[in-house]
């Protein structure tokens, strides 16, 4: 677990760089100018990027939308998608009805996932 916080191996990049705020059903949107001002300058630093994992539906339509019909599309692609990329739903407690309907993903996917990391936080750096 520690290697999780350690941010010489694992880094993270929201959709957006502030808290939009609260909405009705949840937190609302990122903002929009966000990722198109942000991502291409900070991406173009990381020089050892190994994997990227788009979270949710926000990352899934900015990088990945091109590809896949759907979200679930792309978590389930996860095999043309490795082993430079990995979609995922949103780890909110409002996707367990997607976790339920999609019962191959803890199945397939997630042991996948942990297989990938481990190969790259197990490398010598």
């Amino acid at each position: 677990m520690e290697q999780f916080y350690d941010s010489t191996l694992i880094g993270l990049m929201p959709m957006g760089f502030c808290f939009p705020g609260t909405g009705k059903s949840g937190d609302m949107s990122p903002r929009p100018e966000c990722a198109p001002l942000w991502h291409d300058p900070i991406l173009s630093c990381l020089s050892k990027l190994e994997l990227t994992i788009t979270v949710g539906q926000y990352a899934f339509d900015r990088y990945l939308a091109a590809e896949f019909a759907s979200l679930t599309d792309a978590v389930r692609g996860f095999d043309a998608l490795l082993p430079a990329r990995l979609a995922l739903p949103h780890p909110s407690p409002r996707n367990n009805i997607w976790l339920r309907k999609n019962p191959w993903f803890e199945t397939d996917v997630l042991p996948r996932v942990q297989c990938r990391v481990q190969e790259l936080i197990g490398k010598p750096g």
